[in-house]
C-alpha cells in the first residue's frame, strides 16, 4: 500500500515537474508571455463579436454575446492546443521517453495540465467581460469546476488514445488539425445547440464538446442548461477514457520500438 501511494506521488511530482517545465519554456522565449493566453481567445471573440453583431443582423448566442464567446472560446483554445499538441507528445522528447521509467502516460497527462493552467490563467478575461457587460450570474456558476474536470477527463482520454497513434502513423498529425479546424465550426462556439434547425440540435449533442460547454456557460445563461448535452458528455468521456487506457497499453511497445 505504501509502495503504490509512494509510486502515485512520485508520478504526481514528475507530472506537475514536466508541467512547470513547458510552462516556463513557452513564457521564457516570449515577449509577452502570460498575455498570449489570453490574446488568442480574445482577439477571436472580438472578430466573431464584430461580424455578427456589427456587420450581420445576429440571430444566434446570447446577450452579451461577447461573454457568449468566450465561455465557449477559452475551453475551445485549451482543447485545440492540447489536442495539437498530443500529435508530438512522444516525439517531442523521444529520448526522455525512451531513457526514463515514468509511466509513459505522463507524456500526455503533462500536457492537459499545462495547457489546462493556461486556461485557468485566462478566465479572469471572461469574468471582467462579464462585469463590464452586465452579465448576471447564476446558481450554474457552480458548474464552471465541473466542466473544468469534465474537460480535463475528455482530453486524457483523447491523448491516450492520438499520441501514441500520431507516432506509429506519421499521416496522423496532419489528420488531426484538419478534423481539429472542422470541429470548431461543429462545435457550439458562435452558436448554440437550440440554434440548429431540426435534428442538427440532437445530432450536435453528441459532440462532447457541446455538454461541456453547457457546464461553462450556465453560470451566465440559465436557458443554456442542457442536462441531455452533458449526460452524453459525460457517456463519451467515460467511453473515451477506457479505450484510449486500453489503447495505450497495447501501443505502448510499438511506440517505444519505433522511437
Amino acid at each position: 500500500m505504501s509502495g503504490r501511494r509512494s509510486a502515485r506521488g512520485r508520478y504526481l511530482h514528475s507530472l506537475w515537474l514536466l508541467s512547470a517545465r513547458d510552462l516556463r519554456v513557452r513564457y521564457a522565449t516570449s515577449w509577452l508571455g502570460y498575455l498570449w493566453s489570453i490574446l488568442d481567445p480574445l482577439v477571436m471573440s472580438l472578430i466573431y463579436w464584430f461580424v455578427f453583431t456589427q456587420v450581420f443582423d445576429r440571430t444566434v448566442g446570447a446577450t452579451p454575446y461577447i461573454v457568449f464567446l468566450l465561455s465557449a472560446l477559452l475551453p475551445w483554445v485549451w482543447f485545440n492546443s492540447t489536442v495539437t499538441d498530443f500529435t508530438r507528445a512522444f516525439t517531442k522528447d523521444a529520448r526522455l521517453v525512451r531513457s526514463t521509467s515514468i509511466p509513459r502516460s505522463i507524456w500526455v497527462n503533462r500536457i492537459v495540465l499545462s495547457k489546462g493552467i493556461e486556461f485557468l490563467l485566462a478566465t479572469p478575461v471572461l469574468a471582467a467581460f462579464a462585469v463590464f457587460s452586465g452579465a448576471t450570474v447564476g446558481w450554474g456558476i457552480l458548474l464552471f469546476p465541473l466542466g473544468v474536470l469534465l474537460q480535463t477527463a475528455l482530453l486524457v482520454g483523447i491523448g491516450l488514445l492520438i499520441a501514441p497513434l500520431c507516432v506509429l502513423f506519421t499521416d496522423l498529425e496532419r489528420t488531426t488539425r484538419l478534423i481539429l479546424r472542422a470541429l470548431f465550426y461543429a462545435s457550439p462556439i458562435i452558436y448554440a445547440l437550440d440554434d440548429l434547425p431540426g435534428a442538427f440540435a440532437t445530432v450536435g449533442a453528441f459532440n462532447p464538446l457541446a455538454g461541456v460547454f453547457v457546464l461553462y456557460r450556465t453560470g451566465f445563461f440559465p436557458d443554456q442548461w442542457d442536462p441531455y448535452a452533458v449526460l452524453i458528455s459525460v457517456l463519451i468521456t467515460v467511453a473515451l477514457l477506457v479505450v484510449g487506457a486500453v489503447s495505450f497499453r497495447r501501443l505502448e511497445r510499438p511506440l517505444l520500438k519505433e522511437l
